[in-house]
């Protein structure tokens, strides 16, 4: 059994506010058996993902992390809502579609963080999280337009030899700067988010809020932890 599948038992029984022997009661193991399920100490047959599946309403594929949608379904372009990308020609190649993909997950997740970002009201936490996200273009953008040497260079006004780990020091510190405000820790001249403006949320709570955005944010996740687990 793949470690997806404790990893989102478990969330869907907190997400429903139950206890793990309620759970164990209703699924018919004991409360041990599920505790080790859910810590993925132990793996179950296949006959318990089915039950668990039916327990939750969701899908089997969606248990073991095949796919963020609950329903099992795969997602396609089509189904990711168009922001800014113009519409995919027929003749268009693997890597153009894989480009209008990117885009579109990237581009439709940001926007779900700056929907966020309104609902929180926190200026310091949008500039930080907004600093980070620029610098992130910044070096791309720099990286891809260095491929060629023939293209001016007077573009830039930082040195190319220093340019990037100064970014990356920038960046940082945005985001630790980011996390701490989050916390509530006032820094970088800016006051802390209080406690009574920072949303909660779930899978199924984001689903609700912003279901234009929600398939493209958690496929994004998908991605980035696939590509980091096999590291």
């Amino acid at each position: 059994m793949n470690k997806d599948f404790s990893r989102i038992i478990s969330l869907l029984r907190k997400e429903k506010g139950l206890s793990q022997k309620q759970v164990a009661a209703d699924l018919g193991v004991s409360q041990a058996l599920l505790s080790h399920y859910e810590k993925g100490i132990r793996e179950c047959g296949l006959d318990f993902v089915i039950k668990v599946a039916e327990y939750y309403d969701v899908s089997t594929d969606y248990l073991l992390g095949r796919t963020v949608q609950r329903n099992g379904a795969k997602i396609s372009i089509n189904d990711l809502p168009e922001i800014t990308t113009p519409e995919v020609k027929p003749n268009s190649t693997r890597s153009n579609l894989l480009s209008v993909l990117n885009k579109r997950l990237i581009v439709n997740s940001v926007e779900l963080i700056y929907d966020l970002l309104e609902e929180i009201g926190s200026k310091g936490l949008t500039t930080e999280v907004s600093d980070y996200l620029m610098y992130s273009v910044y070096k791309m953008f720099r990286t891809i337009y260095s491929c060629a040497d023939k293209n001016p260079k007077g573009v830039f006004s930082v040195d190319e030899s220093v340019a990037n780990g100064v970014f990356s020091a920038l960046q940082s510190l945005a985001e630790t700067y980011a996390g701490s405000l989050a916390s509530g820790n006032g820094c970088d001249g800016f006051d802390g988010v209080p406690i009574d403006r920072v949303p909660s949320l779930s899978p199924e709570i984001i689903a609700k809020k912003y279901p234009l955005y929600f398939s493209s944010l958690f496929n994004l996740i998908k991605l980035c932890e696939d590509k980091a687990n096999k590291k």
